[in-house]
């Protein structure tokens, strides 16, 4: 199970720099399934981290959440999908005719240039956001609505999965069923600080409550020793596989 838990970890490359990025990346590829590259390091480093983390074992969860018009985020996607990453979001807020675009224009060059497609994901509602960030914005529906409303948007759209709270996981498969993809940002292990997450929970608990992939940043990088952090955390999801196949 050990192997199954690497596959599901996340880990979030929140760095300023690309030889930072590379040291981690050849530090953990043995230990997480992908690398996430957010805005910071990827407009620092350009498109190129991309190619380096590859090159050093590691697969990329590129999370830069696109959500502009549907002609602009579906072109955008499918340049990520020729850097070779795994996995790619895009913000469902975009709406459905963005997300629809954006997968047609994904599968269409995935099939024409014999590329992998990557697990197209829509972010649903940010996990450092309350209901009083939403209301702030004007949006009035509870988050616990929201975010199983997004979900299904994107799923009729065409999208393999997710991005969500591990805390609105049982919402989601309500709606959307086993098979959507749910990657869960805002866990962290008992051992580790909540920092400016809002809704988090631990990876054992997000694994039982049927989240796929788990992202984890901090709890790792600010650990005297980073893979032994790592190592406990695969333990605990490994035993919350074991569990669900067990039951």
């Amino acid at each position: 199970m050990i192997e199954a838990a690497r596959q599901r970890l996340i880990f979030a490359l929140d760095v300023d720099s690309c030889e930072v990025a590379e040291n981690w990346a050849e530090q953990l590829h043995d230990r997480v399934g992908l690398f996430k590259i957010g805005k910071q390091l990827f407009t620092r480093c350009g498109p190129d981290i991309v190619r380096r983390i590859q090159e050093r074992g590691g697969e990329v969860f590129l999370d830069l959440k696109y959500h502009d018009i549907p002609n602009t985020v579906a072109r955008a996607t499918v340049e990520a999908c020729r850097l070779g990453v795994k996995m790619v979001n895009v913000h469902a807020l975009g709406g459905p005719t963005m997300m629809r675009e954006t997968v047609a224009a994904v599968d269409e060059c995935c099939a024409a240039e014999g590329l992998r497609r990557p697990i197209l994901l829509a972010v649903t509602i940010l996990t450092s956001s309350d209901q009083e960030t939403l209301r702030a914005v004007g949006i009035e529906r509870p988050v616990e609505e929201m975010v199983p409303h997004l979900a299904r948007l994107a799923q009729q759209a065409g999208l393999d999965g997710v991005v969500a709270s591990p805390r609105e996981v049982p919402l989601i498969r309500q709606v959307c069923g086993a098979d959507f993809v749910i990657v869960t940002p805002g866990v962290r292990p008992a051992f580790a600080a909540v920092d400016d997450q809002k809704r988090i929970t631990t990876p054992q608990d997000a694994i039982t409550a049927g989240a796929d992939y788990l992202v984890v940043g901090r709890p790792i990088a600010k650990a005297a020793e980073p893979r032994a952090a790592a190592t406990a955390i695969l333990e605990e999801m490994a035993q919350a596989l074991a569990g669900k196949a067990r039951g």
